[in-house]
């Protein structure tokens, strides 16, 4: 089963994706180093060189044509989702798994790495959370198609593990 985790920036998609797939013995794979890796670019610089649409679009084609294992689990970035029909797609795809967390913890997540993420980087910690607040009402629609909800507060690899194979792992 392919498991994809969703979430917005910073709710731990990518560690607890390594965590994951390393106690079910699957393979790993985030979708922005796929993208990274295929480009040559970061990306922050992507989006700098090309803008938002065109990374959107790489973005799709990465994840709907990438040539992934019939067992593993795939971190993908904040706004997947969200844009296209790439959650319908991860969905008839395999499990979705949306790690859910509330403005202010994520921006406490996400303070020190700031400078590297275009969106937060200019932004003082009010208004951080006031962006993510923002934003996390425009993709909790698209969050809430996940098959599974899970709270990332105090998430472990136990507990996602346990989700995901109530949700119907073999």
């Amino acid at each position: 089963m392919k498991i994809f985790l969703i979430g917005f920036m910073g709710s731990g998609k990518t560690t607890s994706g390594k965590r994951l797939a390393a106690a079910l013995n699957y393979p790993f794979f985030d979708l922005d180093h796929q993208i990274t890796t295929a480009t040559g670019m970061s990306i922050p610089a992507y989006f700098a060189a090309y803008g938002e649409e065109a990374f959107r679009q790489l973005e799709q084609e990465t994840l709907q044509t990438f040539a992934y294992p019939d067992s593993c689990v795939i971190s993908t970035g904040g706004g997947t989702p969200c844009y296209y029909d790439n959650m319908d797609w991860m969905n008839h795809h395999g499990l979705t798994v949306f790690i859910d967390m509330p403005p202010v913890a994520l921006a406490k997540r996400l303070e020190q790495g700031k400078h590297k993420r275009p969106l937060l980087k200019d932004l003082n910690s009010d208004e951080m959370v006031e962006f993510i607040r923002e934003k996390l009402e425009d993709r909790l629609p698209y969050y809430n198609k996940a098959k599974v909800i899970i709270n990332g507060i105090s998430l472990s690899t136990e507990s996602l593990h346990s989700a995901v194979r109530n949700a119907g792992l073999k």
